[in-house]
């Protein structure tokens, strides 16, 4: 009879050496689309040892936070950069910020990269530079030349134009009802009247559409608008049926703009069309811009001082053309002021084109140069020998006086000569303002 063994049964396969798991091979496309290896929707994924839970039982049913792990040295270090320039997450501020609390090398990087964000910028002004539009404006002319150029005595009206929108388009909604003071000087005084920011825009729309008349556009004013200038500012501002507003700016913008573009597009025979200005008056178009160029600069520094913004003169160039045209229209009103009585006789009434007596005229400063003005007859010829009186005055402040701003007993001038030829042309250049 065989007996069997009294000793425990070996498990199947004990005495054999285990097998390693088997590797997948990668999965190949056609894998993805047979169900059975579909993952179960159901399945919980295991647990990652490399993460950490954001919360952790506490054994009482409750959970608390877990502090999360610091970042490396290295990934903070890393983002100092990024950290001295204000581009970090919350996150990532506080850790590096903690950081430099601990670490000593990285808190004496994080300090030099502070100090070297601080020299990429300089304090400026808000305000913007009077000139920079025309730097930008040579700077691309100068790459690339307009195929239509503004012809240069329209320039100083687009400058102005664009300097006083600039200043405009500045201002809040309660700034355009600000009280404004315009002032002139009619014949033995100073005048002044009270108006409001869009009301001063009311009166240059007004005016200025003595050009646009002239070149056939229409009329802000309508046909029936009276052609003196300080007739059509009293048309306009009665035509207001509440005080104006800002409203009034798009009109007078888009104005000014038709004013520029049909005069480039118009060739250089328009310089000589003559605007009328009133009965007694016309100017050639281009001393006409010139002058609207003037009262677009004395008017947007009345707005200017009454909405406390600072505002610059014109540029040296465009302001001699100003005081040029200027000196040019004194012989002229000083012979309108002998006429009304309001000068003194003339001394030597000479022929067309002969030397009579001249006044030296001296304007100092940006813009300044020398004139010599006829006294007597406006169509004689000047000459130094026939000087009898010089005035030498800032050029900033002789526009003042021009535009009637100062009276003439109070502009400060260097005075030489004979007085009474003297006072009748500093009274003949406050003349030249008007409302």
């Amino acid at each position: 009879m065989r007996g069997g063994s009294s000793g425990p049964k070996e498990p199947e396969g004990a005495g054999r050496q285990a097998r390693p798991p088997r590797i997948p091979a990668p999965r190949r496309a056609a894998d993805d689309l047979d169900p059975a290896l579909a993952p179960d929707p159901t399945a919980v994924p295991p647990a990652d040892p490399t993460t950490t839970s954001a919360m952790t039982n506490t054994g009482d049913g409750g959970a608390e936070p877990e502090t999360r792990p610091k970042p490396a040295h290295q990934v903070l270090r890393s983002l100092l950069g990024a950290w001295a320039l204000s581009a970090c997450s919350t996150e990532e501020s506080e850790a590096v910020e903690g950081h430099l609390t601990e670490c000593a090398p990285c808190a004496e990087e994080a300090l030099r990269l502070r100090d070297a964000v601080g020299l990429l910028h300089h304090e400026e002004t808000l305000d913007l530079d009077p000139l920079l539009r025309s730097r930008v404006l040579e700077g691309c002319l100068g790459k690339r030349p307009a195929r239509i150029p503004v012809p240069s005595w329209a320039a100083p009206y687009d400058t102005e134009t664009a300097r006083l929108d600039a200043l405009l388009k500045d201002i809040g909604d309660a700034e355009w009802h600000a009280p404004v003071r315009l002032k002139w000087f009619q014949g033995e005084r100073v005048h002044s009247r009270k108006t409001t920011v869009a009301g001063v825009i009311g009166h240059l729309l007004s005016v200025d559409g003595l050009i646009t008349a002239a070149l056939g556009l229409d009329d802000p004013l309508g046909d029936q608008a009276p052609m003196d200038p300080t007739d059509r500012t009293e048309f306009l501002w009665a035509s207001f049926p509440t005080p104006a507003t800002r409203r009034i700016r798009e009109p007078w913008r888009e104005q000014s703009h038709a004013l520029v573009r049909t005069v480039s597009f118009a060739g250089r025979g328009a310089a000589e069309l003559a605007v009328p200005y009133g009965q007694q008056r016309a100017l050639p178009l281009q001393d006409a811009f010139l002058e609207r160029a003037f009262e677009c600069w004395v008017h947007a520094g009345d707005i200017a001082e009454a909405v406390d913004y600072p505002y610059e003169a014109p540029t040296g160039p465009h302001l001699n053309g100003m005081i040029d045209l200027a000196a040019r229209l004194l012989p002229g009103a000083l012979a309108e002021r002998r006429r009304a009585g309001l000068a003194a006789p003339a001394r030597g009434l000479v022929a067309a084109g002969a030397p009579g007596r001249t006044l030296h005229l001296e304007v100092e400063g940006s813009g300044g140069g020398n004139w010599f003005i006829a006294l007597d007859s406006p169509a004689a010829s000047t000459s130094a020998e026939r000087t009898v009186a010089q005035i030498a005055l800032d050029g900033t402040e002789f526009c003042q006086l021009a535009a009637g701003r100062i009276a003439p007993e109070d502009a400060v001038a260097g005075l030489d000569g004979d007085r009474e030829a003297i006072r009748d042309v500093l009274f003949a250049a406050a003349s030249l303002s008007r409302l």
